[in-house]
């Protein structure tokens, strides 16, 4: 036996060890950030899926709005201030008042909208309709609030609507969580199929139902 014959099997161990190690290393880095974004987004996509189920069943789920109405009379000074600022934000005294009679926090960076006869402000938010209206010559101030229920804040919540800043970050955060997830789901997928016959025709069944649903049955 030449001393080439004899090296090369110990090449050929090395090199299979080698990759067996690399393998080893992907597999356990892969299981790791698999089981921690499924921790991490794990409570956002039930969210996510159970407020999928109810949108798409919008129509056929009934719900009972319940409207709240207030109304109170804007001191002399508060007019004084409206009627000064005239456009831009609801001032500061105004805001004051509002949340001491008519028992409603109106944020400074909520849009007015102004008139010569009266200040009208917006306030939507998940699940609800909101607004303050009060007439700059009589002091007169309305307040309504209507409710849709539990079912529409959370629909509202999967719609990203008038959640604000910090709601629109978390969704973001959260789809970077799930695209982790999935990456390392199907590297993992990657790993196993070797002993999975069924992986990736299951795999291109999932991409292929959707694909022909979208061509052929949405219209």
């Amino acid at each position: 036996m030449s001393s080439s014959e004899a090296v090369d099997p110990l090449i050929a161990r090395a090199r299979a060890k080698k990759r067996a190690q690399v393998r080893a290393a992907l597999l356990r880095q892969t299981l790791r950030w698999h089981w921690i974004s499924a921790a991490i987004c794990l409570v956002g996509m039930l969210l996510f899926a159970v407020t999928g189920i109810t949108l798409n069943h919008a129509g056929a789920i009934e719900g009972s709005p319940k409207v709240t109405e207030r109304a109170a009379e804007a001191p002399e000074p508060v007019l004084e201030q409206l009627r000064k600022a005239g456009s831009g934000a609801l001032p500061a005294p105004a805001r004051d008042w509002a949340a001491e009679a008519l028992k409603v926090k109106i944020p400074a960076s909520a849009a007015v909208e102004w008139s010569p006869e009266e200040a009208y402000v917006a306030l939507p938010g998940p699940g609800s309709d909101a607004w303050v209206s009060i007439d700059l010559e009589t002091g007169e101030a309305l307040y309504e609030r209507t409710d849709r229920g539990a079912i529409a804040y959370l629909n509202d919540l999967h719609k990203g609507r008038n959640t604000g800043p910090a709601w629109s970050w978390f969704i973001d955060i959260f789809a970077a969580g799930c695209v982790v997830f999935c990456v390392t789901g199907l590297i993992l997928l990657q790993l196993h199929a070797h002993a999975r016959v069924s992986t990736w025709p299951l795999v291109g069944a999932g991409l292929l139902i959707p694909l022909l649903l979208a061509l052929f049955l949405i219209h």
